[in-house]
């Protein structure tokens, strides 16, 4: 793992912890149905820790701001070692946020997740969090956390760069400073659910729709196996990076693994190009394996990958 500059900005996510239980299955279940699972395992999830998770594999210096339940205190082992700082995470009374995960025999998967911890933010533990950063750092986001409007607006006031993630998608998400952030990072659905377009919509028209509705904010359409977008903000100018045509057997994961590694990228002070080179080959590598965490490259393995792929 390189090191990073120690004049670079520091990442702090806000962001969700979850125990995830993973159910293998031959298709995903349908309604009134009753299907045997192949394989269980409960492994550690949730969009905040598997991004901060990616960031810390692919060089990056994060804090992960989030709370767990006091029983599933084992679930930090694999974020500290993984090298990301879990200083600010608090154990609570109650049950952890948690999710119930199929995955089939295509790689594809179907989620329901609880909130729990992650849902139990005041503003009293915003305030403290923010009261450690510094103009400059960068606050991400998912929308795993509650209070996601209120660390929105009291990080503009401490002037440090937002990216945000709104997954899962809702209709408050319209409702939040968007034009404020730095960077958003959507995919297809959400891109198309927050520009009022079908989700079957071509990239042209999603791309158009997005730069004209947050012209001051810089875009990243991820697109799976057709690879990604940036939007650049103002001039709306568009960079292309293709995916890498790998077998997929676990897409789980793989956005936050293309986020983590973006983000990471991006602390270096990398390029757009360079940033979006790194995360797509970090999310071929992700696919290729079964779990979300488990399936996280670390960044030599991304470097191999990438010297020998050209």
């Amino acid at each position: 793992m390189a090191p990073f500059a120690p004049s670079s900005p520091t990442v702090y996510n806000f962001g969700s912890i979850n125990i995830d239980h993973v159910y293998r299955v031959p298709h995903l279940v349908k309604p009134g149905e009753t299907l045997s699972s192949t394989d269980y395992r409960v492994v550690l999830g949730g969009k905040g820790a598997n991004q901060s998770l990616a960031l810390a594999r692919g060089g990056g210096r994060v804090v992960h701001w989030g709370q767990l339940g006091k029983s599933d205190r084992w679930a930090l082992d694999t974020l500290s070692q993984g090298g990301v700082d879990t200083d600010s995470v608090r154990l609570v009374d109650g049950p952890s946020g948690h999710t119930v995960i199929q995955v089939d025999d295509k790689g594809e998967n179907a989620i329901v997740l609880f909130g729990g911890a992650n849902q139990a933010f005041t503003a009293e533990r915003i305030d403290g969090l923010l009261d450690g950063a510094e103009f400059g750092d960068w606050l991400l986001l998912q929308n795993e956390c509650n209070a996601v409007d209120e660390i929105i607006e009291r990080a503009l006031q401490h002037r440090l760069k937002i990216a945000f993630n709104p997954a899962p998608m809702t209709r408050a998400v319209k409702d939040l400073p968007l034009d404020e952030l730095s960077l958003l990072f959507v995919n297809r659905g959400e891109a198309a659910a927050l520009v009022g377009c079908d989700a079957e919509s071509t990239t042209e028209v999603l791309t158009r729709a997005l730069h004209e509705q947050l012209p001051e904010t810089d875009i990243v359409l991820t697109l799976g196996s057709e690879g990604a977008w940036f939007i650049t903000a103002n001039s709306g100018e568009t960079h292309y990076q293709p995916a890498r045509p790998v077998q997929a057997v676990d897409t789980t994961g793989a956005g936050d693994t293309f986020i983590g590694y973006y983000m990471a990228a991006l602390q270096e002070g990398r390029d757009v190009s360079t940033c979006l080179l790194r995360a797509t080959a970090a999310a071929a590598l992700a696919v290729q394996k079964h779990g979300a965490t488990e399936s996280i490259p670390d960044r030599d393995e991304v470097e191999t990958f990438l010297s020998i792929a050209g």
